[in-house]
């Protein structure tokens, strides 16, 4: 009982690890023997006991570890048992109290009985470090965190609410676009609207965004593909010996062919300086906004106010007539057409009030601003009520078609056509793919090496390029169109600004007149050659003047504004503000 007992002690008993040099030092000390042969993977050594009976060591390197086979006849006084074969790893001569009992204790046989159990221990601990090598691998594999970022529509509408142009950062921005002085501004131009547009205005925000997009886009066009490993451990439930475990691990190293990878990659970066190129588009009609809003705001006060000088010229021709209807002067119907002329002012009052309100709004919107961050704003009106000179077509369209960035925009993306042609063209040759393995047969090491391909025998891509080709052709008629529908916009833009400017011109003439005319009657009122009847009529010739010739300055200054649209090159838009986030993006987390 006491030989069993030690069998299990020794069962359960845990044993250390030891190199293969260690292992073979320690069994020649521990057992007094010689090595007789030395070989690859197996080493037999032969100890005398004191008995005079011997014991067979054979152990074998599996692995990184080894395994040590005990062949050793085992005798009992009770009942007779066959030979055992016991395996193990590591170093079972580590405690030399126990050893010593081991080998010259005839009767214990502690060796066989005590490695029985640590057969599966090489086997275990080669597990347990290939799968922690593997975590370690996946683990470190990504970097990336995902952070979460909600949106919550009452949140946000009360962080569009509290925009405005008094905002640190937008003092900010427009220092860094060369636009300094006080602050909060006392008045607002042309130029200065157009920054705060191009601070807060959404549209631009998701260009930019767009452009973002692209430009990770080239980051992956140049990553090289990851190789796959596969791990297959199998059991062999019939054989134990020198261990009943098939480990199979293989690795897949794509490698990409025929100039795929740069071809990918200069797509991408045809794609993101298209995107780069929509930003400035984009930027236009921002601005084309702003300024289409200011001028009709311009235009709405203006007409407001020659409306109301109008009406009260009106009101006095109106008192003046009926006087003279009372004293028998005029018709009835005189005075009832003074009345409708005076109706009609009033009413056209209403609608240009109507439309000053309209278009302060608007150009709020057009800002990227709620409707309040415009109350108390002193607005400038001067840089915008600058009219050019005649402009030559044939220069308007060379330059226009030239610097256009919605143009150079469309021949950015014919190349990018260009360049997935090519990509589709390149995929009719595989790529190649290395197969190293490792398989670990019960105890046996075998290494394989060798490459796999796809054959191009059912179909050799035929289908993408010919999708790829047709994709070249539509970008290039999408060229062509955007190009003759720009060359059409400045024809259109240059004759109806060559128009509005000479019925400006007509009409400055015309106000030029009246207002002599004006002078002349009203020396003749004080001479008193004619009535005051005759000089409000003429002041109500000249308030129609003044309302036509405001019209006129719309005209023009609306036709030179579809000019620059059409030739997308105005004289006071910023340098290039547009292209960077100015503002962290107001996200509610």
């Amino acid at each position: 009982m006491t030989r069993w007992a030690n069998r299990r002690t020794f069962w359960n008993s845990p044993l250390p690890r030891i190199s293969f040099h260690g292992l073979q030092t320690l069994i020649r000390k521990r057992c007094s023997g010689e090595s007789k042969r030395i070989c690859r993977g197996e080493t037999v050594v032969r100890a005398k006991e004191s008995g005079g009976s011997q014991k067979r060591f054979q152990w074998n390197l599996c692995s990184d570890w080894l395994t040590l086979e005990i062949k050793a006849p085992y005798r009992q006084t009770r009942r007779v048992e066959p030979s055992f074969f016991f395996t193990f790893v590591g170093a079972f001569l580590t405690n030399p109290v126990r050893n010593k009992s081991a080998i010259a204790g005839r009767d214990k046989r502690l060796l066989s009985v005590a490695m029985a159990y640590k057969s599966e221990i090489s086997w275990r601990r080669s597990k347990v470090g290939a799968l922690g090598m593997l975590g370690l691998l996946l683990l470190g594999a990504g970097c990336a965190r995902f952070q979460s970022q909600s949106f919550s529509s009452r949140n946000r509408a009360d962080l569009f609410e509290a925009r405005s142009l008094t905002n640190d950062g937008l003092r900010a921005f427009f220092q860094t676009n060369g636009l300094s002085g006080e602050w909060p501004r006392a008045t607002w131009d042309i130029r200065a609207l157009t920054l705060a547009a191009f601070y807060y205005h959404p549209e631009l925000d998701v260009a930019r965004a767009k452009w973002a997009v692209a430009t990770a886009g080239k980051i992956t066009a140049a990553e090289r593909p990851n190789p796959n490993l596969s791990f297959n451990p199998a059991f062999d439930s019939t054989t134990h010996i020198p261990s009943p475990w098939i480990l199979t691990s293989a690795l897949d190293l794509p490698i990409e062919t025929a100039g795929k990878r740069g071809y990918r990659i200069a797509q991408a970066n045809q794609l993101s300086e298209a995107a780069q190129l929509n930003i400035v588009t984009v930027a236009w009609q921002v601005h084309s906004r702003v300024r289409r809003s200011l001028l009709d705001f311009y235009t709405a006060q203006e007409t407001e106010t020659l409306l109301k000088q109008q009406q009260s010229l009106q009101t006095e021709n109106l008192r003046i007539l009926e006087e003279q209807k009372s004293a028998g002067a005029i018709s009835a119907f005189e005075l009832t057409q003074a009345r409708l002329a005076a109706d009609a002012t009033r009413l056209a009052l209403y609608d240009a009030e109507r439309q000053r309100i309209e278009s302060k709004i608007q150009l709020a919107d057009a800002v990227g601003l709620p409707a309040s961050a415009l109350e108390g704003a002193q607005l400038s009106f001067s840089d915008l009520l600058e009219v050019r000179g005649e402009i030559l077509v044939k220069e308007a369209q060379r330059q226009g078609l030239l610097n256009r960035p919605d143009i150079l925009g469309a021949l950015a993306e014919y190349a990018a056509s260009q360049s997935a042609l090519q990509l589709e063209i390149a995929k009719q040759y595989p790529d190649l793919h290395l197969n190293p393995g490792y398989e670990f047969d019960q105890g046996d090491n075998k290494w394989s090496l060798g490459f796999s391909l796809t054959l191009p025998v059912l179909n050799q891509n035929q289908g993408a390029i010919a999708e790829a080709r047709a994709r070249r052709t539509e970008a290039a008629a999408k060229f062509i169109g955007l190009q003759a529908q720009v060359i059409g916009e400045i024809e259109r833009a240059a004759a109806v600004y060559k128009l509005a400017l000479q019925k400006k011109a007509d009409t400055d003439a015309m106000r030029a007149n009246l207002e002599k005319q004006e002078k002349t009657a009203q020396g003749m009122l004080d001479a008193g050659e004619i009535s005051r009847s005759d000089l409000v009529a003429l002041r109500l010739q000249l308030s129609a003047s003044a309302l036509a010739r405001l019209d006129a300055l719309a005209k023009s200054r609306q036709a030179l504004a579809q000019l620059e649209d059409a030739l997308q090159s105005p004289a006071s838009l910023p340098t290039a503000p547009w292209q960077e986030f100015p503002r962290p993006l107001e996200v509610v987390k």
